[in-house]
């Protein structure tokens, strides 16, 4: 068990004893933090961390094979012991790169949610590399403000820069220590050609990638996770630690061409876990050095499970950065935000009152409904036309901080279902968005006048399969194009199974 504190935020809304946890389900490994509020800051009381290799072996196929899968699904009974008590919203579970690109991902992720008794997001590469600029940056007190932070996973690279805890640009190579010892150290073999043909290749992969990186841009490099940790290590031969540089990464590059093999690597370098993927942590970070013409690196603890600690201490205290998302979509793709205001109160209305009946999440469902509701004309800025597949293209291909893979998805699609037929192949996997999206449907056409007039509150009952809206019988007789569009969206929902009624009061 460790115990160290991170500085964080003072407001004194949790429970003392109650922890949080945030747990990274990397490529090569699982980790676990957990930590406790103080006054001033988060107590860390326990870190672990679970071998898993889950990205091993997945190469051409993108299958997680199941001897990685059954080693992973025991080490989640492991850290499901510790975090299951947990109340849902003090958890944080994330997957990166191996069950981004895994194509039986959601077979593996079904069983892990059971066993940990909450569920899993799986988060994008430039988020991934938000979350891990936050987890260095607080983990590392420096005067230089502008910084570029690297960190090597199993199965990705992720590459940062930013001023202080604000990220300015970040990006995810699609190659780790894993995939790139597999593929250019084949059978552990270590050769000087084996690392000229790995370096060759991460620099060709960072070409695209350069421009967003000029040295102007930051002042200080700095290094995080497991990969850059152990490199760190290895060249260190003092008890005090070392910048990485060019020059002392060549020489470690020289010594382990001198072992030949990584099951001969000296354990006083890298233990006999860490050996088998190093050769590839090793050729990433020299590309990366020459690549962005880095000459030291300073490298802290603070990764991507730390961020994603002070991530979920920002949505326990009103500080959700994807509330920060909407705002900025809001205005910079001109959305008359006072109408979408309004269609937001009166889903959340219709929500409020049926969300028992439906099974609804009170915190995840309300959210991607009142997320859905403020973009819902977003497309707009494009064309009228079709606005609503432009909404939801736009909402599947921007980068939306603080959102998951899933969370960015759902919002997209219920654009897309806010008018016109319904979307079923979009909606079929999920039957609490099919009722989200009837919930958003039904707020756009009561809201369709787009005036500031306050609409009288209406009354909705549902079952599993009828709908039944109740309006004011003196103000639905002058709605005249309010019935007309109820009565279309009668015959919408014929079509997905649900049968909608109306009367008045």
């Amino acid at each position: 068990m460790t115990d160290s504190t991170i500085s964080g935020t003072n407001e004194d809304l949790l429970e003392p004893i109650t922890p949080l946890a945030a747990i990274d389900l990397g490529s090569n490994s699982f980790h676990v933090i957990l930590a406790i509020k103080q006054p001033k800051n988060w107590r860390v009381i326990d870190r672990h961390k679970e071998l898993t290799r889950l990205a091993s072996g997945l190469g051409e196929s993108r299958q997680i094979r199941k001897k990685s899968m059954n080693v992973a699904h025991q080490a989640l009974l492991r850290i499901g012991q510790r975090i299951r008590p947990l109340p849902r919203r003090n958890v944080r579970i994330v997957g990166t790169q191996a069950l981004r690109v895994a194509k039986n991902s959601n077979e593996f992720i079904k069983t892990a949610q059971k066993i940990l008794g909450h569920k899993i997001e799986i988060i994008s590469g430039r988020e991934e590399a938000r979350l891990i600029y936050l987890g260095a940056n607080h983990s590392f007190d420096h005067q230089l403000n502008h910084r570029l932070v690297v960190d090597i996973g199993g199965g990705s690279t992720e590459i940062v820069r930013g001023e202080r805890f604000e990220t300015q640009q970040g990006e995810s190579l699609p190659m780790g220590c894993t995939s790139i010892t597999e593929k250019y150290f084949p059978k552990g073999r270590i050769t000087k050609s084996g690392f000229k043909r790995a370096i060759n290749r991460v620099m060709e992969e960072l070409q695209g990638y350069k421009r967003y990186f000029p040295d102007e841009s930051w002042e200080l490099a700095l290094g995080t996770s497991g990969t850059i940790q152990a490199i760190q290590k290895a060249i260190n031969s003092t008890d005090s630690p070392v910048l990485i540089t060019k020059n002392r990464l060549g020489d470690l590059r020289r010594q382990l061409v001198e072992f030949g093999n990584t099951d001969t690597i000296d354990t006083s370098l890298c233990s006999k876990e860490r050996a088998r993927v190093f050769p590839g942590g090793v050729a990433i970070l020299t590309a990366v050095f020459q690549s962005l013409d880095i000459d030291e690196m300073h490298v802290t603890d603070g990764a991507l499970r730390e961020g994603l600690l002070y991530d979920l201490c920002g949505r326990i205290q009103d500080q959700d950065v994807r509330e920060s998302t909407v705002l900025d979509l809001l205005r910079r793709f001109h959305i008359d935000e006072r109408h979408a205001r309004r269609v937001e109160d009166t889903a959340l209305h219709l929500f409020d009152q049926v969300k028992v009946q439906w099974e609804l999440d009170e915190i995840e469902d309300r959210l991607l409904l009142r997320w859905s509701a403020l973009l819902h004309e977003i497309g707009l800025d494009i064309s009228h036309v079709r606005y609503h597949r432009h909404g939801e293209y736009l909402l599947h291909n921007l980068d939306l901080p603080g959102f998951s893979l899933r969370e960015q998805v759902m919002v997209a699609n219920l654009v897309l279902a806010h008018r016109r037929k319904f979307p079923t192949k979009q909606l079929t996997d999920d039957k609490s968005i099919e009722k989200l999206a009837i919930l958003l449907r039904l707020a756009v056409v009561l809201r369709r006048n787009r005036t500031s007039d306050s609409l009288p509150r209406s009354k909705l009952t549902v079952n599993a399969s009828s709908i039944h809206l109740e309006l004011p019988k003196k103000w639905l007789k002058h709605q005249y194009l309010t019935l007309m569009d109820i009565e279309r969206e009668m015959r919408y929902l014929r079509s997905i199974h649900y049968k909608l009624s109306l009367s008045d009061r």
